[in-house]
C-alpha cells in the first residue's frame, strides 16, 4: 500500500511540473555562471572605457550603464524562451531561422560598415549584428532537421539526406556571412556545424569530408581574392607579429603586453597601465579578455575561463542527460558554438589564433551577442526543464487523469 502511495505521490510531483514552472528547478549552476560573466563583463568594460573620452564624450560609465541594459534585456530573453512550452519553441524555430537570414540579407542591402565588414543595422539609434543571431537559428535549424526525420530512432546513424539538409540550412546563412565578410563569425558558424554534425551521429567520413572541405575553401577564397587584405595581412600577423607592427599585428602585440603585465594578481581593477592609457584597440568588445589579464591577473583570467568551461560543462550535461532528439542536437550545438568562440577569442588576445574580431560570450560588450547567448541559455534551461518533466510525459492519459484529478 505505502508504495502505491510513494508512486502515486511521484506521479502527482511530475505532473505539476508539466502543469507549471518551477524555478527551483533551473540548472541553477549554468545560472549562476551565465550572471557571474556577465557582472564581471559589467566591470571590465566599465574599465576598459574609463579614460576613453573619445568613446564616452566624458560620461565614464555611458558603456557600463548600455551593458548593464544588455543583460538585463538578454534576461528577460531568456526567461521568455524558458517559460515557452517546448512544442512552441520547435514550432516557432523555422519562423526564428528566416527572420535571421532575412536580417542578413538586410543587412547585406541597408546595413552600416564597421571595421571593413558589412554586418550592423541601424535601428532606432541601436546597432544590431544580424549574423550573432544567425548562429542560434543556424543550430537550431539543424536540430529540427534531425528531431522531424529521426524521432524515435536517433540512437541510429543519420543518413546522407539528413547531413545534406543540415548543410543546407547552415549553408544559406554561412554564404550571406560570407558576402559581408565577416570572417571571425563564419569560423565560429564552420566550428559549429561540424560539432551539430558530428553529435548528430554522422559517420565518420563527413566529418573528414567536412574538415577537408573547410580548409579547401579557405585555401579558395584567399587564391580568388574573396578576402580582403586587411583579413589577409590579420593571418599573416598572427603567424608573425613583428612583420607589421603598427598595422595587422599591433593589436595582437599590445595584447600581449597587456595580458603581461598582470602577473598573478593584477594591477588592480581600474588600474591596468595598457587598459587605461587605451594602447589596446577595441578593448571594451573583441579584447576585453586583455582587461581581465592586466587589471585582475592570472587569477581573474582563470576565473573567467573557470566560468565559461562550467557553462560548457552544464550544457553538455543537459544534452547527454535528455531523450529529446531536437534538445540533445541544440544543447551539443550551443556548447560548440560557446567553446570554440571562447578559445578564439581568448587566443587572439593571448596571440596563439588570428585576430578575427569575435566577442568573448557574456563579457564582450554589445547586445546582439548578449541577446543571442542569453536566447541559447534559456533554451539549455527549457531542455533541462523538459528533461526533468520527462516521466510524466511518459505516463499513460489514463495515469494523467486520474493524477491530475
Amino acid at each position: 500500500m505505502s508504495s502505491r502511495i510513494r508512486g502515486s505521490t511521484r506521479r502527482t510531483t511530475a505532473s505539476r511540473r508539466v502543469g507549471r514552472l518551477q524555478w527551483a528547478d533551473l540548472d541553477l549552476v549554468l545560472l549562476g555562471a551565465v550572471v557571474l560573466l556577465s557582472l564581471l563583463g559589467c566591470l571590465l568594460i566599465w574599465s576598459a572605457t574609463l579614460e576613453r573620452d573619445d568613446l564616452t564624450g566624458g560620461d565614464t560609465r555611458a558603456f557600463v550603464l548600455k551593458q548593464v541594459v544588455n543583460v538585463a534585456i538578454g534576461i528577460g530573453l531568456m526567461a521568455l524562451v524558458v517559460v515557452t512550452d517546448h512544442r512552441w519553441v520547435r514550432i516557432l524555430a523555422p519562423i526564428g531561422y528566416l527572420l535571421a537570414v532575412g536580417g542578413l540579407v538586410l543587412v547585406l542591402v541597408m546595413g552600416s560598415t564597421v571595421n571593413g565588414s558589412r554586418s550592423w543595422l541601424i535601428v532606432g539609434g541601436m546597432s544590431l549584428q544580424p549574423s550573432e543571431l544567425a548562429k542560434l537559428a543556424v543550430v537550431v535549424g539543424m536540430a529540427l532537421v534531425v528531431a522531424e526525420r529521426s524521432e524515435g530512432r536517433w540512437r541510429d546513424r543519420v543518413g546522407t539526406t539528413d547531413v545534406l539538409l543540415m548543410l543546407l540550412v547552415a549553408g544559406v546563412p554561412a554564404v550571406l556571412i560570407l558576402a559581408q565578410p565577416d570572417l571571425g563569425t563564419m569560423l565560429v558558424l564552420t566550428a559549429t556545424v561540424f560539432g551539430v554534425i558530428a553529435a548528430s551521429g554522422a559517420h565518420r567520413r563527413w566529418l573528414a569530408l567536412l574538415a577537408g572541405g573547410g580548409v579547401l575553401a579557405a585555401v579558395a577564397a584567399v587564391a580568388s581574392g574573396m578576402l580582403k587584405e586587411y583579413q589577409v595581412d590579420r593571418f599573416l600577423a598572427f603567424t608573425d607579429p613583428a612583420l607589421d607592427p603598427r598595422g595587422a599585428g599591433y593589436n595582437v602585440e599590445q595584447a600581449r603586453i597587456a595580458v603581461g603585465n598582470g602577473g598573478l594578481f593584477g594591477q588592480g581593477l581600474f588600474h591596468g597601465s595598457q587598459t587605461q592609457s587605451g594602447f589596446v584597440p577595441e578593448q571594451h568588445t573583441d579584447f576585453v579578455f586583455t582587461v581581465a589579464g592586466e587589471e585582475l591577473g592570472l587569477v581573474g583570467a582563470a576565473l573567467i575561463v573557470a566560468l565559461l568551461g562550467v557553462v560548457l560543462w552544464r550544457a553538455l550535461r543537459i544534452a547527454t542527460r535528455t531523450d529529446d532528439v531536437f534538445g540533445r542536437i541544440a544543447a551539443a550545438g550551443i556548447a560548440c558554438w560557446f567553446g570554440f568562440q571562447a578559445f578564439q577569442n581568448i587566443g587572439m588576445c593571448l596571440g596563439i589564433m588570428p585576430v578575427t574580431g569575435v566577442p568573448l560570450p557574456f563579457v564582450s560588450y554589445g547586445g546582439s551577442s548578449m541577446f543571442a547567448g542569453m536566447l541559447a541559455v534559456g533554451l539549455l534551461q527549457n531542455v533541462h526543464l523538459r528533461t526533468l518533466s520527462a516521466p510524466a510525459s511518459r505516463l499513460a492519459p489514463q495515469q494523467r487523469v486520474l493524477v491530475l484529478g
